[in-house]
């Protein structure tokens, strides 16, 4: 198949031949590229463990804490589907993908570091003291590197899957293969995240992390950030070493010409124009998966913001914000959930490699996202039983004869919660694979740009994520600043999910 169209670029003609660009390549250029999404989860695991915590000890309100979350929707918004409509463009010697995979990397490096280091910015170099509550400067120094990650992340994780479709020859078993192998590096590097985060001393491996301005919780973040770069450098290394690109010859010159489409009507290419009627050109089935994958983002943002926190507050009973033994319950339970989140992680990845049996066991890709969906429903409806699980065990041990305090939640809460965390890595397997390996099918069957569309596709994970990160603070600050309200709400969110896949998601 030649797709063909009429691009004006010096008054002549391009004709473009995708079938011989799309040659399916070999799975070991596929695994190399996929194991990058290690590199890429290790950071974020740390983000979700370790970042809405470490805020609060910058003296950040746990209600606002939710708005600095905003800074990855919001970056996702506008960086990703530009990153792809110019990946599906580019004509770098080098390949269309591997300069933005390099581009990427580098500024998720130049980002971690700025974390990392903030409080120590702010104290030695921009005039934060030690016994301010709020430090506005790390603060600042944060929330800049946290906008740099995240436009980092986008940069790089929507070429990484481009690649893989493209890679993947057009052949629909080897795009949800590749997708789920993605999935399965994801797992990786969540394990190797959660993994360093958990360890209450880990910093001792890089003593020098931890100064008169960072105390040892945020040495060990610093020092966790620090390997990630190691990390991320080396598989970004070896993929874009070890896996070459057909560089393409340009039919445009990029945001200034024409497309010659259906019916002979001319529409510009610009990015604005393309993205425009891409989106007013979607089928059906790309709507729905849109919908639904926006509805499976709400279900998921609010436990993945504040599953530590969440074992930090309700399962251990601890503040951030209060006396000694209150702020050591509370890093306890961070820690403990960052335990549970290996159990998670495991789960995921072992889920990844078994989808596309699934997909063919259980007769469709609808029934094996409307499962998912459903069990991480249930899941969000078990937080609110753990939750009274370990109040009532608290509440207990208060009322008892010798009025003592219980330092930690009994034994039953505690696997009851790496129980919820264990189960919880099936559906996010799903999340991870299906919709991506859809979009890029679909992709394929319209002849649309595999960047542009994983970018459009981002649209439906970003804007949720904004919708929870504006909501959720608030919401759980009408309840004292519990994280329940945000999980029932995403509870909800993913029955709807589940239900709607099975009437509407194509067989």
């Amino acid at each position: 198949m030649v797709y063909q169209s009429e691009y004006y670029f010096e008054s002549e003609p391009y004709e473009y031949d995708y079938d011989e660009y799309q040659k399916q390549s070999p799975v070991r250029k596929i695994l190399i590229i996929a194991s990058i999404a290690a590199g890429i989860q290790y950071g974020w695991a740390l983000q979700l463990s370790l970042l809405t915590p470490y805020v609060q000890l910058l003296g950040v309100p746990h209600k606002w804490a939710a708005f600095i979350w905003l800074c990855g929707p919001v970056s996702g918004l506008l960086v990703q589907p530009t990153v792809g409509y110019y990946s599906d463009r580019c004509t770098s010697r080098y390949g269309r993908r591997r300069p933005f995979i390099v581009a990427g990397a580098s500024l998720i490096t130049v980002a971690v570091i700025l974390i990392g280091f903030a409080a120590d910015i702010g104290h030695y170099l921009l005039g934060d003291t030690l016994d301010e509550e709020t430090k506005p400067a790390a603060v600042t120094i944060f929330v800049l590197g946290f906008w740099l990650l995240d436009i980092g992340n986008n940069t790089l994780q929507g070429p990484c899957r481009a690649l893989l479709a493209d890679l993947s020859g057009g052949d629909e078993a080897m795009t949800r293969f590749a997708n789920a192998l993605f999935a399965f590096f994801m797992a990786i590097g969540n394990i190797l995240g959660y993994a360093a985060g958990s360890l209450s001393e880990f910093y001792r491996i890089l003593p020098f992390t931890k100064t008169e301005a960072c105390d040892i919780y945020c040495a060990n973040l610093k020092a966790c950030f620090l390997v990630s770069i190691l990390i991320l450098t080396f598989v970004t290394t070896v993929a874009i070493t070890s896996v070459s690109e057909e560089p393409i010859a340009s039919p445009t010159r990029l945001g200034k010409v024409a497309i010659v489409i259906e019916h002979g009507e001319e529409v510009s290419t610009g990015f604005f124009k393309q993205l425009s009627f891409l989106l007013l050109s979607l089928s059906k089935p790309m709507w729905i998966l849109l919908f639904l994958t926006s509805l499976n983002w709400t279900g998921w943002f609010p436990f993945l913001l504040y599953d530590t926190d969440w074992m930090g507050k309700e399962v251990y009973g601890g503040n951030v914000e209060g006396n000694v033994e209150e702020r050591e319950l509370y890093n306890q339970g961070v820690y403990a959930g960052s335990l549970g989140l290996l159990w998670y992680v495991l789960t995921l990845g072992i889920t990844s490699l078994a989808i596309e049996p699934l997909v063919r066991i259980l007769g469709g890709v609808k029934q094996v996202w409307g499962i998912g969906n459903l069990l991480l429903a249930v899941c969000m409806g078990l937080t609110v039983v753990i939750t009274q699980m370990a109040e009532t065990a608290r509440s207990t041990a208060a009322t008892t004869s010798s009025g003592g305090v219980l330092k930690q939640p009994p034994l039953k809460v505690k696997m009851a919660s790496y129980l919820l965390f264990f189960l919880l890595g099936i559906p996010q397997a799903v999340t991870y694979s299906l919709p991506f390996a859809l979009t890029s099918i679909i992709s394929n069957t319209v002849g649309s740009g595999q960047g542009l569309s994983l970018g459009v596709l981002n649209l439906s994970i970003v804007i949720p994520q904004m919708v929870v990160a504006m909501v959720s603070g608030p919401l759980d600050g009408l309840f004292g600043g519990r994280n329940l309200p945000a999980f029932v709400m995403g509870g909800i969110a993913a029955a709807a999910s589940g239900i709607l896949s099975f009437a509407w998601l194509p067989t």
